[in-house]
């Protein structure tokens, strides 16, 4: 019985989470997205169904995964294939495969962290919002609108408004400032909010694990406060109120995510806002300046999960 990782070495969570696997010993197979061209999957359908990897002529049979840990990139970006049109053979075989292991990924009895299925919500902050609203946290005034005349009348009902991606494309959020082209809005649906004072805190759910991390930053995105000529953020591990724990763990499990990074603000009068949920955590960042072990934590659920698979 093993325990699949897909994705790339390079990338931070993916490595320190292979890291503790093999420290613990665990039987691991990584399926590396820089191999992609030399890799094909085959799946036989039937009675018994079989879904095979062969990567430069080996072959690893998807049945004998128990647990899986998937933060794949698009294959048809990787260099040497971004440049290719996407008629050509190299980019339609990467796109292939990106497709039937995700379909894989969603489909599988393994333990995946986490499937595309339950990630794919992230692709709509509106709609994410739902959720954030059912698990008992505050929202603030949200505006997704193309039009810019709406985006005028918002901000003269609230006044102090930050503007990010409605999408789940990495956006930098910002607060709209006088001069703005409100015009452009018109080009690409964008999401407004009024901005909500208060100190961020990022909390990541790893099963019935919490890791909370109190952001110290003067910048209206802690993420680029250097690039925005702020000082670094100061991070700090904190215990979050038991109701408030609670309230993350609904929200995970509300949207079918085992491994989740969520992005709180508590306000000074003690209220908490959530503004999205990240389903593919960049854990490493607040790992690295907290001390919290994120990795271990994950490279343990994987562990427990094919352990128990294995002896049932």
């Amino acid at each position: 019985m093993s325990i699949l990782l897909w994705g790339l070495v390079r990338d931070q969570p993916m490595s320190a989470v292979l890291t503790q696997l093999r420290r613990l010993d665990a039987p691991v197979f990584f399926l590396d997205q820089r191999q992609v061209l030399d890799t094909t999957v085959q799946v036989e359908a039937g009675r018994t169904s079989r879904t095979t990897v062969t990567v430069a002529g080996e072959t690893f049979d998807l049945g004998r995964v128990r647990a899986a840990y998937v933060r794949p990139h698009d294959s048809t970006q990787l260099p040497g294939l971004r440049t290719r049109p996407p008629a050509s053979p190299e980019w339609r075989h990467a796109a292939e495969v990106d497709q039937v292991l995700n379909a894989w990924s969603d489909r599988t009895a393994a333990y995946v962290l986490n499937r595309p299925e339950a990630a794919a919500g992230n692709a709509s902050k509106p709609f994410q919002l739902r959720a954030v609203s059912a698990a008992g946290f505050a929202v603030p005034p949200t505006l997704v609108t193309n039009d810019p005349d709406r985006v005028a009348e918002f901000l003269d009902e609230h006044g102090d408004v930050i503007v990010k991606s409605a999408s789940g494309v990495r956006s930098r959020v910002r607060r709209v400032r006088p001069g703005d082209r409100l015009a452009d809005v018109a080009a690409c649906p964008t999401q407004f909010q009024r901005r909500v004072p208060g100190t961020d805190v990022r909390v990541h759910v790893v099963g019935a694990e919490v890791f909370a991390a109190e952001v110290d930053s003067d910048a209206d995105d802690y993420r680029y406060a250097r690039a925005l000529g702020h000082r670094d953020p100061v991070l700090t591990a904190i215990d979050l109120p038991p109701d408030v724990t609670a309230r993350c763990f609904d929200l995970a499990k509300r949207i079918g995510l085992p491994v989740a990074g969520i992005d709180l603000r508590r306000t000074p009068d003690g209220e908490w806002y959530c503004f999205e949920v990240n389903p593919s955590p960049g854990f490493t960042y607040y790992e690295s300046r907290t001390g919290q072990p994120i990795a271990a934590a994950v490279a343990g659920l994987l562990a427990a999960a094919a352990l128990c698979k294995e002896h049932v």
